[in-house]
């Protein structure tokens, strides 16, 4: 029984896990379960993975946190390091998705100020989710979230996902926009991938109208689709990228990485954070990125999201109960007609973890470690799910 000392903001299965190892937790009681969930997608690198765990016992060994008010060498090394593979120009550390999102949104505001723009506003999209702050929480496209929180922060307007040309309405009508920010795919939305001609054609639109193209990849990125960020598919570079989640494989960290127009935007004094890129999350972020990119984690995720997304399609194919099997790399939904019932639950049951998003889609985030064979028993059990 959960402890009603905890503040009851979320509506917690009846399991507790005490340990794990590569793509499995185990209970209190001793019971193993193959996790498809990693965390939602934080733990890419699979549970208690040994290089990040040596990174993080080394580095509480020697030194936590000093704060910001001094130079902290990790942290530069992290900022070079994902500067070097992305090919943005500066890093802002923060401790979540929300709070790189966050930075994003301030970035944007104090950019369009700058250039006379009296209400700078933001084009976000239907269906995205971007954190639980104030800000974000407007920028999500997802009432249910929203209600009850009102007054919303002003300063965003909406599009449909993947409509091109509803941006581009807005740049018609509307002269006080200043940028975009959008998830290359997006995952609470229901893994939803937009048209291969979305971000290119955004990217362009921004250039034009002198906008920041903003990607929240906190979800998406860290080899979530088979390349470092998901944005990489489709061959352009942001003003602002954001991430989080798996940069540290379940370490908390996030980061908003700034080039193009972006760049040198904010200066001393207008954003901080206390525990922001200290040395101990620096330390597991810079052992994640080793990993991720030594050169056979990122094409093993490529090509165990095309096992798992074929044998789906071809398992489920004919399936009035299946809408659609959709995805990139480990990033995958299958869209139901109806809402399933306790389809969480019965998973769980079956020692099997996943969720379920937006009501009916099977959202699976699994780790980039797995086997073939456990690859195969995720699709499996899911079948079997989706037919009982």
């Amino acid at each position: 029984m959960a402890s009603a000392s905890v503040m009851n903001t979320y509506a917690r299965l009846p399991v507790a896990f005490v340990s794990g190892a590569g793509a499995r937790l185990t209970d209190e009681d001793g019971q193993s379960y193959l996790d498809a969930l990693s965390g939602i997608a934080v733990c890419g690198l699979g549970h208690a993975h040994p290089v990040v765990a040596e990174a993080i016992a080394e580095q509480a060994r020697t030194l936590i946190h000093t704060s910001n008010l001094y130079r902290v060498p990790l942290q530069e090394q992290l900022a070079e390091r994902l500067c070097a593979l992305t090919g943005m120009k500066q890093a802002f550390f923060g401790n979540s998705g929300a709070e790189a999102n966050e930075a994003a949104i301030k970035l944007a505001r104090l950019y369009g100020h700058r250039k006379g723009v009296t209400n700078p506003t933001i084009v976000v999209m239907e269906g995205a989710f971007h954190g639980r702050t104030m800000a974000t929480l407007t920028a999500t496209g997802n009432r249910k979230v929203q209600a009850g929180f009102e007054p919303l922060v002003p300063g965003f307007v909406r599009a449909p996902f993947g409509d091109l040309a509803a941006v581009e309405s807005i740049a018609e009508h509307q002269s006080n926009v200043v940028a975009v920010f959008v998830e290359p795919i997006q995952g609470e939305g229901g893994i939803v991938v937009p048209p291969a001609d979305y971000l290119p054609g955004l990217r362009a639109l921004c250039d034009a109208k002198g906008w920041l193209l903003m990607l929240d990849e906190v979800q998406s990125g860290a080899g979530r689709t088979g390349r470092l960020f998901a944005h990489e598919h489709a061959g352009i570079l942001p003003d602002v990228l954001t991430t989080a989640k798996g940069i540290a494989n379940g370490f908390p960290i996030g980061a908003a990485l700034t080039g193009g127009a972006a760049h040198e935007v904010l200066g001393p004094g207008t954003h901080g954070s206390t525990f922001g890129g200290n040395p101990l999350a620096c330390a597991a972020a810079l052992a994640t990125l080793s990993v991720l990119t030594n050169g056979d984690t990122l094409p093993r995720v490529a090509a165990l999201g095309d096992r798992m997304q074929s044998r789906f399609k071809q398992a489920l194919a004919g399936d009035n109960r299946v809408r659609e099997v959709r995805g990139h790399g480990l990033m995958l939904g299958i869209e139901l007609a109806e809402a399933p019932e306790r389809f969480v639950e019965r998973a769980l049951e079956a020692r099997l973890l996943l969720n379920v998003t937006q009501g009916k889609v099977i959202r699976l985030l699994p780790p980039f470690i797995l086997t073939d064979a456990e690859a195969d028993h995720i699709v499996d059990q899911v079948v079997e799910l989706i037919r009982s």
